[in-house]
């Protein structure tokens, strides 16, 4: 089946909409990832180099939860575009390439888990 020019230029400008979104998620949890680290990276200095009291919640928690929050967004957000842009294909009869997109959430993805066992294991 042919597309006319009409359609075939909205079925494009969908699927970079989702590429987009899926960016936007990808900002947002690479910056839960990176703050939940950077965080349990200060304050192991800040308890090691002075006598702080024992904060309220310890730093280790504090990461863990915030690159697992991170992560789960970034899951979610890669399970959602897939599925958008399968129907997509599957209502314009489209054969678009990969995801570019979906390759870099892979990645981060990838460090983010890597961020999480350092954490967990004190590293």
């Amino acid at each position: 089946m042919t597309l006319d020019a009409n359609t075939r230029l909205a079925a494009d400008r969908n699927r970079l909409a989702l590429e987009r979104t899926l960016m936007a998620w990808i900002r947002t949890s690479t910056s839960m990832i990176a703050f939940g680290f950077g965080i349990f990276q200060f304050m192991e200095y800040l308890t090691t180099a002075s006598q702080l009291r024992e904060p309220l919640v310890s730093p280790k928690i504090f990461a863990l939860v915030l690159i697992g929050a991170g992560l789960i967004a970034l899951a979610l957000a890669w399970l959602q575009h897939r599925q958008a842009l399968r129907e997509l294909r599957k209502e314009f009869d489209t054969t678009a390439s990969y995801s570019i997109s979906g390759v870099m959430a892979v990645f981060i993805a990838t460090l983010g888990v890597a961020a999480l066992i350092g954490v967990a294991l004190r590293f």
